[in-house]
């Protein structure tokens, strides 16, 4: 079957490319942008013949400028939808290029493909040329994409690849979750993991059953309350970064859980793409070099001759620990380039392992044996014991109705799942379609619907193995209108107003998602971290991964709760085995059966607004496609007490807040929240990249 994938790798082009041979009759001028945006799909390709093959199967380049913009006849169903318009546009439609383009032969050929969408939320920053474009307005940097029914899209074009391999194969949307998901441990070293955890939402359209799968980390055995805090009862210093700072991984006990019980194809199979880009390497995106470079030399583009910068004062860096420098640096120890090869044999042989024996091998074969080696000598907490002794947790969802459609996310120990179900159940009896989606009104009663979600968080959700919540009761709807009945309509309401324990004064993120959705109408959406960009920063020596450093979700201060939104409510303090809270939301919409929404995003306690701003858009709204991924967000997390909005809410709208009593603060850009709708009217898959973060496929 002939398909289709979507590479985005710079924030402000989209690069359409097939796999089967087509020619490209238009003619780009060189030195032009659209020629410009072709060379980005070379990152995909291992030579310069290869490359060239690749131009010629080009479909569509598009920068979402006023420049340039292309779109397909809407007649095939399968077109780029421009935010906005552009000048030449017309002319170009006309074209021959156009007019005798891929969209009618993708078209005839009834292409599918698999809408992977991957998040990574980027602490690392840009280059300066990628800085300058998310400068611009956030809407005219977004494309929507239709397929007539499947597409592959990811943030990274390996992980995407290796997931539509899968599909290829005939295996389905677990099967290309479990694929993408390990590809992303070795092309994405930020989020992407296998020394770290996460949570899986999944819907089987045949049984039109929802589950869940908890692969969150836990503490180890050994672990206490106050195993961070000094004699003083401050924080340790260095306590986020080193093997002392990682929880028990879960990624692979979690992945293997999900494919066990509704994949497809072998295990081995779904390693396979994985092992062999860590033992060929694979080209470095632009805003991956970027990123290595100021892990390891302090800064995105250091001079050609800059030596890799060890201990660095303004921050934690891979750069302090040897194994992560002969990971991720390059052999003679210069500055990466985009389109240098990064090859990671000792990561390699670790999915080798995996896939000749089995999951069970990362808990307890030779793997385990590093992990436990190496967490002894530089002084952390995990064993042996506490890596055979990891379960993934398969789980009933959090499952509410809003405006006659099923929102189905995560369960405790993700918080994400009830504070977005708390959201809407408050928001839904106030019609914020009236007011408008930018309007003050909206923005108002949407953060002080969040406030309050996030004070029953803090104050009541842990891990549901060692805390009893009133999970069934939290959502439901007159729990959350008796919560609403507090919010006042002109008045902000100040957080500590809430609490029923001391708020004192203060003291003088790293997460991806992606999202499947296969042609037989199954979804995966699947959110998974490790915790900070790079986790704890060490790779495990011979192993060739990172370990996370999600201990730090824990309450570290028991008893301490203050005003800058450190939280030391019992719930979440740190016992022994015990998983910490998460912010993660991965979420599926469903109406009368069938999936009309996979989304999720990263961004720390962030997420559930993010989230949240997506599904309003889509199902109360009804925005168009483009508006849902397009308009401005903003988060409040109780504490601390301030609203937070990104780019793109006009001024007006926080001159009307702050005369409401609230305390605005402002931010570029929230979240990445890639994510797939389905229009029922014309059984189309629409792809929703956000390339706000400089990367995208």
């Amino acid at each position: 079957m002939e398909e289709t994938s979507v590479s985005m790798t710079h924030p402000s082009l989209c690069v359409f490319r097939t796999v089967f041979p087509e020619r490209f009759s238009g003619q780009i001028p060189q030195g032009s942008r659209l020629r410009r945006a072709t060379d980005f799909a070379g990152e995909i390709t291992r030579d310069r013949q290869i490359r060239q093959r690749h131009f010629r199967r080009l479909a569509f380049a598009t920068r979402t400028s006023p420049k340039w913009s292309v779109k397909a006849c809407d007649q095939h169903r399968h077109r780029t939808v421009s935010p906005r318009p552009a000048d030449d546009q017309e002319a170009f439609m006309n074209s021959r290029s156009h007019r005798t383009g891929l969209a009618a032969r993708i078209f005839d050929a009834s292409v599918y493909a698999v809408p992977i969408i991957l998040t990574l939320s980027a602490s690392f920053g840009s280059p300066e040329s990628f800085a300058q474009d998310s400068a611009a307005s956030p809407v005219a940097r977004q494309v929507a994409v239709e397929f007539s029914k499947q597409a592959v899209v990811a943030r990274e074009t390996f992980a995407a690849e290796a997931g539509r391999s899968i599909l290829n194969a005939g295996g389905n949307a677990v099967d290309a979750a479990v694929a993408t998901a390990l590809a992303l441990a070795v092309t994405h070293p930020p989020a992407g993991n296998l020394g770290g955890g996460g949570f899986i939402v999944l819907y089987l359209a045949d049984e039109k059953k929802a589950t869940t799968f908890d692969f969150r980390e836990t503490a180890p055995a050994s672990a206490t309350a106050t195993m961070y805090l000094d004699a003083s009862g401050k924080l340790k210093p260095g306590h986020r970064k080193g093997p002392w700072a990682a929880g028990v991984p879960g990624t692979v006990r979690g992945l293997a859980a999900a494919h066990a019980k509704y994949g497809k194809l072998p295990w081995a199979k779904l390693v396979e793409p994985a092992e062999k880009l860590a033992r060929e390497g694979f080209a470095l995106s632009p805003v991956m070099a970027a990123s290595l470079n100021a892990e390891l030399f302090g800064r995105e583009k250091p001079d050609p001759g800059t030596k890799i910068a060890e201990n660095l004062s303004d921050s934690d860096r891979l750069a302090d620990f040897p194994a992560s420098v002969a990971a991720y640096a390059r052999q003679d120890r210069t500055p990466w380039k985009a389109e240098d090869k990064l090859i990671q044999p000792e990561l390699a042989e670790t999915l080798r392992r995996l896939r000749e024996q089995g999951p069970d091998e990362f808990y307890t074969g030779k793997t385990a044996d590093l992990i436990v080696d190496y967490s002894s000598r530089a002084g952390g907490f995990i064993t042996k014991a506490d890596l055979a002794a990891y379960r993934a947790v398969e789980r009933d969802p959090i499952r509410i109705e809003y405006r006659g459609n099923d929102v189905i996310g995560m369960a405790p120990p993700s918080s994400g799942g009830i504070i977005t179900a708390l959201c809407l159940n408050m928001l839904e009896p106030m019609n914020l379609r009236q007011y408008g989606r930018t309007s003050d009104t909206t923005l108002h009663l949407t953060g002080e619907a969040l406030r309050r979600a996030f004070y029953e968080r803090f104050a009541k959700v842990g891990d549901p193995d060692f805390v009893r919540m009133p999970v069934d009761e939290m959502i439901s709807k007159p729990y959350a209108a008796k919560l609403a009945a507090s919010i006042r309509p002109d008045q902000a309401t100040p957080s500590v107003s809430l609490a029923d324990f001391p708020v004192l004064p203060p003291e003088s993120h790293e997460t991806t998602h992606f999202s499947v959705l296969d042609r037989h109408g199954n979804a995966v959406a699947l959110t998974y971290t490790l915790e900070e960009s790079y986790g704890a920063k060490c790779v495990v020596p011979g192993a060739g991964f990172l370990l996370n450093n999600e201990m730090g979700d824990f309450n570290l201060t028991p008893d301490r709760t203050d005003t800058s939104g450190r939280i030391g409510t019992r719930p979440n303090r740190i016992e022994p085995r015990k998983r910490m809270v998460s912010s993660m939301t991965p979420t599926i919409v469903i109406r009368d059966g069938r999936v009309r929404m996979v989304t999720g995003s990263p961004g720390g306690r962030t997420i559930p607004a993010t989230v949240l701003w997506m599904l309003l858009g889509a199902l109360e709204f009804d925005l168009p496609p483009n508006e849902v991924q397009t308009a401005p967000k903003a988060y409040h997390s109780w504490l601390p007490d301030r609203i937070t909005l990104e780019r793109g809410w006009p001024a007006e709208v926080e001159k009307a807040l702050k005369n409401r009593g609230w305390k605005v603060s402002r931010v570029s850009a929230q979240g990445d929240a890639h994510s797939i709708l389905v229009d029922f009217s014309k059984n189309s898959v629409i792809a929703l990249p956000d390339k706000r973060r400089g990367e995208g496929a």
